[in-house]
Parts: structure tokens; C-alpha cells; sequence
């Protein structure tokens, strides 16, 4: 593992991205678990959707970002896509229950 200032080539950038790529997809199927796991709980009335969850998720993704050096705007914009896609595997699962 590289810092990116430390990296001396585009070779060399580019190989950290590569591990890093990896390390997201992997952190990302990890939280899907989750996700999965979720809509078997949301099967009671007691553990619905609360409306507010989203807005709490975004707000500290987007303050994570912002301590992080990341733009703030595009966490959020990837996490409204992940949560979305959450959204509807769980709404498509409650349906077959």
C-alpha cells in the first residue's frame, strides 16, 4: 500500500487504485449481507421502514466524506444509489415472502 503521494508512475497509481477498487467492492458485498439480512426483519410490522433511516445514513456518509477528503456531494450521490438498490431488493423479497 502506497499513499498517493508517494506513488512514482502512472503504473503505480494505477495498481493502487486496482487494490483499492477491490477493497470497495468487498467492503460493499460485506454490507449487502446485511442488507439481505434486513427485509427478514422488515417482515414485521414492529421493524417497517422508518423514513428517517435513509436521511441518518446520508448524513454520516456525507460527513464521514468531508472528513475524509472526499467530496461530500459524491458520497452522497453513491449512496443514494446503493440505498435505493437496497430498497428494492428488499420491497422485491417482502413481496415473495
Amino acid at each position: 500500500m502506497k499513499k498517493a503521494e508517494d506513488c512514482q508512475s502512472m503504473d503505480e497509481v494505477r495498481a493502487e487504485i486496482d487494490r483499492v477498487d477491490q477493497a470497495l467492492v468487498d467492503l460493499l458485498a460485506e454490507r449487502w449481507t446485511y442488507v439481505d439480512r434486513a427485509w427478514v426483519f422488515k417482515r414485521s410490522p414492529d421493524e417497517a421502514s422508518v423514513p428517517w433511516r435513509n436521511q441518518d445514513v446520508i448524513e454520516k456518509v456525507r460527513a464521514r466524506a468531508e472528513t475524509a477528503g472526499m467530496p461530500a456531494e459524491m458520497a452522497e450521490a453513491l449512496w443514494r444509489l446503493i440505498i435505493g438498490w437496497g430498497i428494492q431488493y428488499e420491497e422485491e423479497r417482502l413481496k415473495q415472502k
